[in-house]
């Protein structure tokens, strides 16, 4: 159970999350963070020394969201990985006013750049490259796809938010999957023809 201070600290976090998420960071100023809260200032002061302070937090624990969202996403199946991802990803943006709040911040706290996205889309590079490493014979190419989609989806959801409904993503991931698939299967036949040392046998050249 929260005590009453840490109930008092997310409160202020989870107000300036509101006001970004439903506005923008200068709509996150003293008066209206502790309006929302229902605080006064002295005791954000005392949980925060600065708002920038306070926002700053609310990048950390979008971070920590984002980063769970896509441990949960990349448990199963690899080559599902970037859809669940997708999923997930996107219905946090749209549900989570935590998350669609510290996607616009930098590690500070401020607008960035580098913001909470750039480290997303860097994660995601980096998540789909390790977990089709040894599937794929360039899984930079399945990563790089993967990320312009991210990349995509995030950006037209500000403006229509149809874009992060799951079913968005899934009718996307419809297309994708076959590229994803073909990939492994590629890898997977040059295997087994290197296995069956069909490679092995030259025909010399004739002089």
């Amino acid at each position: 159970m929260q005590t009453r201070s840490e109930q008092t600290r997310q409160a202020l976090v989870r107000a300036a999350a509101e006001l970004i998420a439903n506005g923008r960071l200068s709509d996150a100023g003293l008066v209206n963070i502790c309006r929302r809260a229902g605080v006064s200032r002295g005791a954000l002061y005392h949980h925060f020394s600065s708002t920038a302070e306070l926002t700053a937090a609310v990048y950390e624990q979008a971070h920590e969201r984002v980063v769970a969202l896509m441990d949960e996403a990349f448990e199963g199946p690899v080559e599902d990985a970037p859809e669940r991802l997708l999923v997930a990803l996107c219905e946090a943006l749209r549900t989570e006013e935590l998350v669609r709040a510290g996607i616009q911040l930098a590690v500070d706290g401020s607008a960035g750049p580098p913001r909470l996205r750039d480290d997303v889309l860097a994660l995601v590079r980096r998540r789909v490259v390790d977990a089709h490493r040894d599937v794929v014979p360039a899984p930079e190419d399945l990563a790089e796809l993967a990320v312009v989609v991210a990349a995509g989806l995030e950006s037209l959801g500000h403006t229509d938010a149809e874009w992060w409904d799951p079913k968005t993503s899934k009718r996307l991931w419809v297309l994708l999957r076959p590229l994803f698939s073909l990939a492994g299967e590629g890898l997977a036949e040059e295997e087994r023809r290197v296995g069956s040392g069909s490679e092995g046998v030259r025909v010399p050249k004739r002089g």
